[in-house]
């Protein structure tokens, strides 16, 4: 009894952003598991001779997921100064091993996956997450002399191009992006000059393309974007053709939860990459427009926990996830309507993959642990002002 009137309590002080970005959190996590079921169900069963294999296995990380979220919400923003430095030493040293030793895997010409018994992790999750904490860590520490580029270089280009290297060398270019643009969207918010910020964005672009063009089969899937062939990755305008025919099938209402055809062997990674085709096909242009709503709530309210924070860590912080969480999204999205060539990144939340749901799960946590730090600010303003 006393613990449910201390939890009551606690609940009751939290503010509304709070609120609305757990609600939405849990709701795209539910119905990612619910379409990671319909999507998964035949390959599931051609895999393993068992339909729910793979929702099994997303809900299992899920479930860790969701404690891990709610925790890392109650810690405190000291916590993660004092130890954001041995937890990108750590997501770091993981990578490592997938380069240099036996246990990387490579899948898809990226070797991204370490392997550990029955389980596959993706080091480059655990990175994403320590190096937005390393942003606001360090920049909220340099925030009056970001006005001198030397200060903006000198942490930023060895300590976060270090880490986006280890990705880089791994070949994935679409985590590579990624990374990039957070690193950029951080510096934005706080407060590095635009002119910097350009030379920045201009050196992004010269990486993404050298990488790009070192490797035959991510050459193949730009060519496949403009209706060309790949002859070192010939099964990528297979995939890219059947996503249009999911979208297409689909249309206004959907064919019915369940009732996909393209989930049949006919759509390559149809509970990963391209879940969001085999939305489209089953909820059609109304299910679609929902996620997009739901990603840009996610947006709206990242952005008033941003205007809320008086303090620069959790202001920069917070918009680097928005950027991971919000910018993967649309990336994925953008793969899956032909705008942006394959580049194999997830839609966060929703797609399969344990260790991309854990860590984004953790970092929307972190988040949330800014909101409940803002309103506790401001409850404390009000009594001082009474």
């Amino acid at each position: 009894m006393t613990a449910r009137i201390s939890l009551g309590r606690s609940l009751a002080s939290e503010s509304a952003n709070y609120f609305l970005l757990l609600g939405t959190t849990l709701f795209l996590v539910v119905f990612g598991l619910v379409m990671v079921l319909s999507s998964s169900a035949v390959e599931s069963h051609n895999d393993s001779n068992n339909f729910f294999a793979a929702f099994w296995s997303q809900g299992a990380f899920a479930l860790i997921g969701l404690p891990l979220m709610l925790f890392v919400s109650r810690l405190s923003l000291a916590f993660w100064q004092r130890t954001v430095w041995f937890l990108l030493g750590a997501a770091c040293f993981l990578q490592v091993l997938v380069l240099l030793t036996p246990l990387g895997v490579e899948i898809g010409g990226n070797r991204n996956w370490l392997r550990v018994g029955p389980l596959t992790l993706q080091p480059s999750e655990a990175i994403k997450l320590a190096l937005v904490v390393w942003l606001g860590v360090v920049l909220s520490r340099k925030r009056d002399m970001l006005h001198d580029w030397r200060h903006v270089v000198v942490p930023v280009v060895p300590v976060a191009g270090a880490a986006i290297g280890l990705v880089v060398l791994g070949g994935d270019l679409g985590t590579t992006m990624i990374m990039s643009a957070f690193v950029l969207g951080g510096l934005y918010f706080a407060g590095v000059r635009l002119r910097y910020l350009v030379v920045g964005l201009s050196g992004v672009a010269v990486l993404a393309f050298f990488v790009a063009i070192s490797s035959a089969s991510r050459l193949g899937r730009i060519a496949a974007m403009f209706g060309g062939t790949s002859a070192a990755n010939p099964d990528v305008d297979w995939q890219i053709n059947n996503g249009y025919y999911a979208l297409a099938s689909g249309g206004v209402f959907g064919v019915g939860l369940g009732n996909s055809h393209s989930k049949w062997s006919w759509l390559p990674a149809a509970d990963t990459d391209f879940i969001f085709a085999i939305i489209g096909e089953e909820l059609g242009l109304i299910g679609a427009i929902v996620v997009l709503l739901l990603f840009v709530t996610l947006a709206i309210v990242f952005l008033r926990i941003i205007h809320a924070a008086d303090d620069p860590f959790p202001r920069v912080t917070t918009a680097a996830v928005m950027v991971w969480i919000i910018g993967q999204a649309f990336v994925n999205i953008g793969v899956v309507l032909g705008v942006i060539p394959v580049l194999g990144v997830p839609l966060p939340l929703i797609s399969r993959g344990g260790t991309a749901i854990i860590f984004s799960m953790v970092a929307i946590g972190i988040v949330l642990s800014f909101a409940r730090h803002s309103s506790k600010e401001a409850r404390r303003a009000k009594g001082v002002a009474r």
